[in-house]
């Protein structure tokens, strides 16, 4: 079983977020501003011995790699973020591809939406444009991310690395994009890309088109949240979902979230629905999440999960390794997060739980006597 975690790469200083956001900004900041909305509310959410770290610093991955490792996450899904040749936040994976030391299984996500300063502000605004270029741009692309594939420890399945993509429906010329990929990637040596999406907005949009992938990721909680909201006000809400597209494509503007009120759900309710769901094609890869609680960001315009236990959590974890070993044809369990921390959803130690979410995480692998063995001797994990 080989449980992927995402993972944030937006804690150190770079100087675009340093002008939008003011001097120093880091995701610590949102972290740390927080503050309880409601009774028993959770808030701030704080690291453990306030390990506020800065992941321009190596040791802080050598540190994240080793609790990994120890607590049995066979990679890290780190976010990519490419804005037709502009790149940000990219020290940590860089640094991380630069140092063959740092022994662990990792792949990609291009979140390659715009940036918008909406989890702040009732009104977006574009803070980096995403335009996708044409095949020069692509061929670009590709060659930045060529020396990621090229590496022993990126995730590659019949010598094809595994690229995500987390919004393709944004991409008017997907298919060219794609293509031209694949054709890249066999002269490259290999025998061509395996390409994934995300979120669920892609198989909303355009199931007509998925076969353009290989995966599709049931990311969660988010895929849950939206399939169990479905009911009788499908088409208002499908409706709603295309004007809501046709906006963010042409202008950048993000209307997802204009006018949500602080919005609750039920941990349990969530998790049942996950768990007793059917895989949505062959080509699913199962999801898992820790938590969720983005109030640090959105604030009053956020979503909570009410209800978080250590003991749930692992309960239904177990369950949910066990649903991938007999549901889904794949051995990737792909969970939020690995450091989401303003959005509540991060595998790190903090001073409420301590090590808890990790050791959950690792009694329910070895629940399904799927607990990797790591033999330190040649540090490979097995």
């Amino acid at each position: 079983m080989k449980i992927i975690a995402f993972y944030l790469p937006q804690f150190h200083r770079i100087q675009e977020n340093d002008t939008w956001w003011g001097e120093g900004f880091t995701e610590w900041v949102n972290v740390k501003k927080a503050t309880p909305l409601f009774k028993n509310h959770k808030q701030p959410r704080i690291p453990l011995n306030e390990n506020y770290y800065d992941l321009s610093e190596p040791a802080v991955m050598d540190w994240q790699i080793s609790l990994a490792n120890k607590y049995g996450i066979y990679g890290f899904c780190f976010y990519h973020y490419w804005f037709n040749g502009h790149l940000l936040l990219q020290k940590p994976v860089e640094d991380f591809l630069n140092d063959k030391t740092k022994n662990i299984h990792f792949c990609l996500s291009w979140a390659n939406e715009h940036w918008t300063n909406a989890w702040v502000s009732s009104e977006s605004k574009v803070l980096m444009h995403q335009t996708y270029g044409d095949k020069e741009s692509w061929v670009k692309h590709f060659n930045y991310l060529f020396d990621f594939f090229q590496d022993e420890r990126y995730i590659k399945e019949d010598n094809r690395p595994i690229f995500i993509i987390y919004r393709p429906e944004l991409i008017d010329s997907l298919e060219e994009m794609l293509n031209t990929w694949q054709e890249l990637a066999i002269q490259n040596g290999f025998d061509g890309i395996k390409f994934v999406y995300q979120h669920i907005s892609y198989h909303l949009y355009n199931k007509k088109k998925e076969e353009l992938f290989d995966y599709s990721i049931e990311y969660q909680p988010t895929y849950a949240q939206v399939l169990h909201r479905r009911g009788s006000y499908e088409k208002l809400r499908m409706f709603k979902r295309k004007i809501s597209l046709l906006l963010e494509k042409k202008f950048g503007i993000d209307v997802r979230h204009y006018g949500n009120k602080l919005t609750h759900f039920d941990y349990d309710v969530i998790w049942n629905y996950i768990l007793n769901a059917t895989p949505s094609s062959s080509k699913s890869i199962p999801g898992a999440f820790v938590n969720w609680d983005n109030t640090p960001r959105r604030n009053q315009r956020g979503i909570v999960y009410d209800g978080f236990s250590i003991d749930k959590f692992q309960h239904y974890l177990s369950k949910q390794i066990k649903n991938t070993k007999e549901k889904y044809k794949t051995d990737k369990l792909f969970i939020f997060a690995w450091n989401e921390w303003a959005e509540g959803g991060y595998l790190e130690p903090d001073n409420e739980y301590d090590y808890g979410v990790l050791e959950a995480i690792r009694s329910a692998l070895i629940e399904n006597d799927e607990f990797p063995i790591v033999d330190e001797s040649d540090h490979e994990t097995k």
